[in-house]
């Protein structure tokens, strides 16, 4: 697993081991492929990016002391600390809070949607995927209609874990 580093994780399972690899092979073999046609992609975080958001991710570091982060502080810090034995937990992230307003990439993605459709729209975040349906609710609030199914939560604050997703993408042949 040492030579696969950073791309997996140590507690990577051998089936997430052969997919993510997978991914990459494949994304390799079509980046050097002729007269590809372009496929576009567009995908956006959800805190501070389609909505100002206002939910603290909890940590407990390794003594079992308890605090409270932003999302921000939590995508700047989160691998700083999981290396010192912190863990997470989402719970206030399962919801979209009342009173959440549009974030600053918000009406990029809307202006997409209006050019391109949704259905190539993709929202990536570190929130649990059970965190999905309210998300979905925000954005048509706003009158971003993303399917769905183009909603992941990770769970996972790690670039690494993000940067694994979107090579699933490039595998499935999205390249602009």
């Amino acid at each position: 697993t040492q030579q696969f580093s950073p791309k997996l994780a140590d507690n990577t399972s051998t089936e997430q081991k052969i997919k993510v690899l997978g991914d990459y092979d494949t994304t390799l073999k079509r980046s050097r492929a002729l007269n590809t046609k372009p496929k576009g992609i567009s995908v956006f975080d959800f805190d501070d990016t389609l909505a100002k958001t206002k939910e603290k991710v909890i940590v407990i570091d390794a003594n079992g002391n308890v605090s409270e982060i932003s999302a921000a502080k939590f995508a700047e810090q989160a691998i700083e600390l999981e290396e010192s034995g912190a863990t997470f937990d989402f719970t206030n992230f399962e919801n979209v809070s009342k009173g959440t307003q549009k974030g600053p990439l918000a009406d990029l993605a809307l202006r997409r949607q209006g050019k391109f459709g949704s259905k190539d729209i993709f929202v990536l975040t570190a929130r649990p995927q059970i965190a999905a349906t309210g998300i979905k609710t925000f954005l048509d609030g706003i009158g971003l209609n993303i399917p769905l199914k183009n909603i992941t939560g990770l769970e996972n604050g790690s670039p690494q874990a993000k940067a694994n997703w979107v090579i699933s993408k490039t595998a499935e042949g999205y390249n602009d």
